[in-house]
């Protein structure tokens, strides 16, 4: 049963911007040190939360990008992975200004997990591309991007990487002071939207207390032309009017998001709650688009309904607590959280498809004392997630899933030489629902494996080889999907059949710091054994292309560069410059025309007849990231910092069976703002970003929706931030 979504009350959040605005009943008349650092930070500095044995992303051996201070204020959008997006070797997956899921080295789904401060989102984000991230960038601290395999640190379902979001819901130290916080307040003008945040923090002896609390409120964006792009409206020989171009129809979102959190800190250890809750409405552009050749049968349903969108509801609790110095243990860790999950897809007026899940996540991280003079964590990892799908598209038939892991990690140094190993085991138990699918309940054990060599070479260089044995079990969805997928329009055949999918990698990475320059260079390479993908077929059901999920080897191979230049420090302020590239390759084992023949049972009307399809089964992967390069000059003096970038994304035209090659395209984006900090110890920041300056049209291969659903237009947003 799906409960109604309340709509998240702008009162409330003016409210509390009120209170962070007002001026503080305890501020002195003298100047106060500031709480805000405005200053960009050296990110290689920042410690990583993602891993039990916390070090910083210039110690570790695995490879990790961090996101804080100042840059993940200019990172931050409407989305997660548009957030991190500019990171080398992330990239976002693209369904409206709704979705945006991250995607690590040319992997997503279900290959990277969502983290909130280690524990997983607890959303249904894998099951389709049209279903949002429940996680809020603008409310994040820090995130951080674990690139390569961390399934020892978070189960199969990161075998392509986990980006883990930082936000302080759960105080776990004293606060310095009795309050402090932060607000700000932005306006949009690709879209007319507007955005209110305000976090507040604070605590009195051994207690400490958080809340949070954002509303955004966007409508439908501008573009540069029009939706469909030309080869589209080529293929299906269509002349759009002109007063159809400029707005991306049914691109509104609106989002309400809100947290309290509350902890006693002792000298010891601590113990904390939080509840927080998120809801978010956003429309399904393009949702009536259809291929070149594909009848209207497929389409009908909804073309009758009108536009598609989308309400989301997760209310979700948290408990945490952690014992420091317990005899032979440095540290014991424990989190849990459980979810609560509504995911309503209108047609129109109508209620189409009701996603329900209930997801109860518990974590214990039990660091030990050096042993033989190794440094390491045992970890137990539990959860389970009941799903359940209601309507008349629900190509996945409801399931349970139980997952446990028992791993261990640890590291210990040999003079210049740092070695970091780590192994885990999981059991995974899938229980398909009896009445809407005669498929069978899976059971899987995976195993994974972790070596990692870093070398100081000097205090300057830096060398470090990585090598992974990692397994995934398949997703529910990958098992027993059975239906029209509106959200790719095709029809999608799962495989109860399917088993474990295991990467072996290898990556060589070198950090190089002389004078004003800092290089950094990582190769990669992944062999896939039994690969898990969704295959094009050459059938149609009902006018929808025909895709299965099937299983063969396949071949992933990577580069990322980043260098960054500090030009000069003189009387005309600081300048630095940084540059980026990163490229993937993404194959099946197979060479490209390879087709097998596989038996299909298709759908048609009441019953269902035999066929046999012919699968593309060698060549290119779908949807792999395109090669990119980017550059960014920044500035900063006195109370001013500014900052001009480009990202050149390449033309994809390594394209896999049944895909169409997508032009490249370069965004150009600005950030300016000006910092002042007030006798009574706050900090006013004045805002102007940019985005797509040149007003480009973008189209992001990644995309199922890149035909009908372009990027943003020029966007010139400009806001105020307080800390205080």
């Amino acid at each position: 049963m799906s409960r109604s979504i309340p709509a998240f009350q702008p009162a409330a959040l003016a409210a509390a911007l009120a209170l962070a605005l007002s001026p503080a009943t305890n501020a002195a008349d003298a100047p106060q040190q500031a709480r805000h650092d405005s200053t960009p930070k050296d990110l290689a500095a920042v410690e990583v939360h993602a891993t039990p044995l916390a070090d910083t992303a210039e110690n570790l051996t695995a490879p990790v990008e961090v996101l804080a201070g100042s840059k993940l204020d200019e990172a931050k959008a409407g989305t997660l992975g548009e957030t991190v997006a500019g990171l080398p070797g992330v990239q976002t997956s693209n369904f409206g200004p709704g979705v945006g899921r991250p995607i690590i080295r040319g992997l997503d789904g279900a290959r990277v997990q969502v983290l909130s401060d280690g524990l997983g989102s607890g959303d249904v984000s894998t099951v389709s591309v049209d279903h949002a991230v429940s996680i809020e960038p603008f409310l994040a601290d820090q995130i951080e991007v674990l690139k390569g395999p961390a399934t020892l640190l978070y189960g199969s379902g990161a075998i392509g990487g986990a980006v883990n979001v930082i936000d302080g819901r759960i105080p776990v130290v004293r606060p310095d002071v009795p309050l402090s916080g932060r607000a700000e307040v932005r306006h949009d003008g690709v879209s007319d939207g507007n955005t209110g945040v305000v976090r507040i923090d604070g605590g009195s002896g051994s207690f400490a207390f958080h809340f949070d609390a954002l509303h955004r409120e966007a409508g439908d964006y501008r573009i540069p032309g029009f939706a469909e792009s030309a080869e589209h409206l080529a293929e299906l020989g269509e002349t759009p009017s002109p007063d159809q171009a400029g707005i991306l129809e049914n691109s509104a979102v609106r989002t309400g998001s809100a947290a309290l959190g509350l902890s006693w800190i002792g000298e010891r250890g601590f113990l904390g709650a939080a509840y927080s809750l998120y809801n978010t409405r956003y429309g399904i552009p393009g949702g009536h688009a259809h291929a070149p050749g594909e009848d209207d049968h497929a389409d009908h349903a909804l073309e009758e309904a009108g536009l598609v969108h989308v309400e989301m509801d997760q209310r979700r609790t948290e408990l945490r607590g952690g014992l420091d110095d317990l005899g032979p243990f440095a540290s014991l860790r424990v989190k849990y959280a459980g979810t609560d999950y509504t995911h309503t897809e209108f047609e129109g007026d109508a209620v189409g498809t009701v996603f329900n899940s209930r997801s109860r996540e518990a974590r214990v991280e039990l660091v030990h004392q050096p042993l033989a003079g190794w440094n390491g964590a045992f970890g137990l990892q539990a959860s389970q997630r009941d799903f359940t799908a209601i309507g008349d598209e629900a190509f996945v038939p409801g399931t349970v899933a139980d997952d446990t892991g028992l791993f261990w990690i640890g590291k210990r140094a040999f003079g210049p030489l740092q070695l970091d190993l780590g192994l885990r085991h999981d059991r995974n138990h899938v229980d398909v629902d009896r009445a809407a699918s005669a498929a069978p309940d899976r059971d899987f054990s995976t195993s994974s494996l972790s070596a990692g060599l870093g070398w100081k070479a000097s205090e300057a260089l830096h060398f470090s080889l990585g090598l992974d044995r990692a397994q995934r079990a398949p997703t529910a969805e990958e098992l027993y999907s059975s239906g029209l997928h509106v959200a790719t329009g095709s029809h999608e055949l799962g495989d109860a059949g399917l088993g474990i999918e295991t990467a072996n990698r290898v990556e060589l990475g070198m950090h190089l710091h002389h004078g004003p320059f800092e290089l950094q260079l990582s190769g990669w390479h992944a062999r896939y054994d039994d690969f898990i993908y969704l295959a094009n077929a050459d059938l149609r059901v009902d006018g929808a292309p025909l895709r299965l999920w099937r299983q063969d080897d396949a071949r992933l191979t990577g580069f990322e560069a980043k260098l960054d230049w500090d030009i000069a420090d003189n009387g005309s302020g600081r300048w630095s410059l940084g540059l980026f590239a990163d490229t993937v390759r993404g194959r099946l084992a197979a060479p490209a025309g390879t087709t097998v023949a596989v038996p299909v049972e298709l759908p048609h009307g009441d019953h269902s007849h035999s066929g046999q399809a012919q699968v593309a089964a060698g060549g290119n992967l779908p949807r792999i990231t395109p090669s990119r390069t980017g550059a960014r000059l920044r500035w900063e003096r006195d109370a001013w910092r500014a900052s001009l970038g480009a990202v050149r994304h390449a033309r994809q035209d390594r394209v896999a069976a049944f895909e169409h090659p997508t032009p490249g395209y370069t965004l150009v984006d600005a950030h300016l703002a000006w910092h002042r900090d007030t006798a009574g110890g706050r900090e006013w920041e004045v805002f102007l970003d940019a985005a797509n300056l040149t007003d480009r049209e973008a189209r992001p291969h990644t995309s199922f929706l890149k035909d009908v659903v372009p990027l943003q237009g020029r966007n010139l947003a400009f806001g105020v931030r307080m800390f205080f």
